[in-house]
C-alpha cells in the first residue's frame, strides 16, 4: 500500500488513527515502529529532533534504537514465560523496583508468576502494555489494543489507560476502527483511508464537522444530503434541501461557500430535537415514521419529510422519549435541526475546501 500520510503526536497526548480494515493504520504504527520495511518508503519520521527515518537523509535506524512501544491486537507475549519475565525480558533497567510500580500501577499486584495461560483477556493486555512501558518508550504505540477483550474489561482498560496518562508525558497513538473508542479516548482523531490522512482534529469537531463526503461516511454519520447553499444576512444563509428546493432550513455563513453552490450536508444526531408541536420553532420539519425499532434504552428511527418522501432520516432517540412523544411507525412526528449542527460541503471542492 502506498502511504500517503502525515499526523503529529505532542507528548502526553493521544492520537487515534480511525480509518476502515485496510486503510493503512498498522502500517503507519509499523512505519513508525521501524517494522515496515520498503525499498521505496519516502518521508520523516522523528521524535522532536531525533529523526528515526529519514529517506532525504538516508537515515533508518533499526527497530531496537527507536524506542517505541508497541501493543499488538493480541498481545504477544511469550507463553512459557511469567507475567514478570514477559516485562523483565523488555526492561531497559533490571532493576526489580521497576517491575513492580509496573505491576502495581497497572493493577497486576499478585500475577507475577502467572504464564499467560493463566490470565484473562484483560489480564494479558495489562502484561502487554507493561511490557511495552517498561523500555521507557519515547513514543507508546497501541494496535487495536482493546478489541480482544469483553466488553467488562475494555471499560477497566479505558479507566487504567486514562489513569495512567496522568503520570506519562509519553506521545500515544491509537489504532482503532470503532468511532466511540476514539472518542472517548483520544485528544485527537486522524481519519485514514486508503494509506492516506484526509482529515485531523478533535473527536467532537472531526465528527461534527466533516471536510468531505468521503470522512463523513468514514465517521458513521447517517443523515447525510444534497442541497443548495444561498446566503442572507451576515452570517446566515439558507439551505435548499430538495431538487426544488422544498424544505429551507437556516445555516451559519462561513464565507466559505458562494450564493447558490450546490453542496451535500450533514447533520450530527445529538442537533436534532423531535418534537409533537413545532409551533413557531425555527427549522422545523413534518416527518412520518417510517420505522422504529426499540433497541432497549435507545431506539432506531427511520423518518421521511413529507414534503420529501425519497429522503430518510435516521436518529437513535431514547426510547422514553420516543413513548413521552407518543410517537410509532405510521404517526409523525417533527424534527428540529438546530442550523449550528448542520455542516455543509461544497460538492467540486469536497476533498480540498473548508465548509459552512
Amino acid at each position: 500500500m502506498r502511504l500517503k500520510a502525515s499526523f503529529d503526536c505532542a507528548a502526553g497526548e493521544l492520537v487515534a488513527l480511525v480509518g476502515p480494515s485496510g486503510s493503512g493504520k498498522t502500517s503507519l504504527l509499523r512505519a513508525v515502529a521501524g517494522l515496515l520495511k520498503s525499498r521505496t518508503l519516502r518521508g520523516r519520521i522523528a521524535v522532536g529532533d531525533d529523526a528515526w527515518f529519514d529517506s532525504g537523509r538516508a537515515i533508518d535506524r533499526p527497530p531496537q534504537q527507536r524506542r517505541a512501544g508497541l501493543v499488538f491486537q493480541h498481545y504477544a507475549l511469550f507463553p512459557h514465560l511469567t507475567a514478570l519475565e514477559n516485562v523483565r525480558i523488555a526492561c531497559r533497567r533490571p532493576a526489580a523496583q521497576d517491575c513492580a510500580d509496573l505491576f502495581r500501577r497497572l493493577g497486576l499486584d499478585g500475577l507475577e508468576q502467572r504464564r499467560p495461560s493463566q490470565l484473562s483477556g484483560g489480564q494479558q493486555q495489562r502484561v502487554a502494555l507493561a511490557r511495552a512501558l517498561a523500555g521507557e518508550p519515547k513514543v507508546l504505540l497501541l494496535d487495536e489494543p482493546f478489541s480482544a477483550v469483553d466488553a467488562p474489561a475494555r471499560q477497566r482498560l479505558y479507566h487504567e489507560l486514562a489513569a495512567l496518562r496522568q503520570t506519562l508525558s509519553t506521545p500515544m497513538v491509537l489504532v482503532t476502527h470503532d468511532l466511540a473508542e476514539a472518542r472517548r479516548l483520544a485528544d485527537r482523531v486522524v481519519i485514514v483511508d486508503a494509506g492516506e490522512t484526509l482529515q485531523s482534529g478533535p473527536p467532537a469537531r472531526v465528527f461534527a464537522s466533516p471536510r468531505n463526503a468521503r470522512v463523513a461516511e468514514l465517521v458513521g454519520i447517517q443523515n447525510h444530503f444534497s442541497g443548495r447553499f444561498h446566503k442572507q444576512e451576515p452570517g446566515w444563509g439558507h439551505l435548499a434541501w430538495g431538487e426544488r428546493g422544498e424544505v429551507r432550513l437556516r445555516v451559519l455563513d462561513k464565507n466559505r461557500i458562494p450564493d447558490g453552490a450546490s453542496v451535500t450536508w450533514v447533520f450530527a444526531g445529538e442537533g436534532a430535537d423531535l418534537l409533537a408541536d413545532a409551533a413557531g420553532q425555527e427549522n422545523a420539519v413534518r416527518c412520518d415514521i417510517a420505522e422504529q425499532l426499540v433497541l432497549g434504552e435507545t431506539s432506531l428511527c427511520s423518518l421521511r419529510p413529507r414534503e420529501l418522501p425519497g429522503e430518510q432520516v435516521t436518529l437513535n432517540p431514547a426510547t422514553a422519549q420516543l413513548r413521552s412523544l407518543g410517537a410509532g411507525p405510521g404517526g409523525s412526528l417533527w424534527l428540529r435541526i438546530a442550523p449550528e449542527a448542520i455542516h455543509i460541503m461544497p460538492v467540486r471542492q469536497a476533498r480540498e475546501a473548508g465548509a459552512a
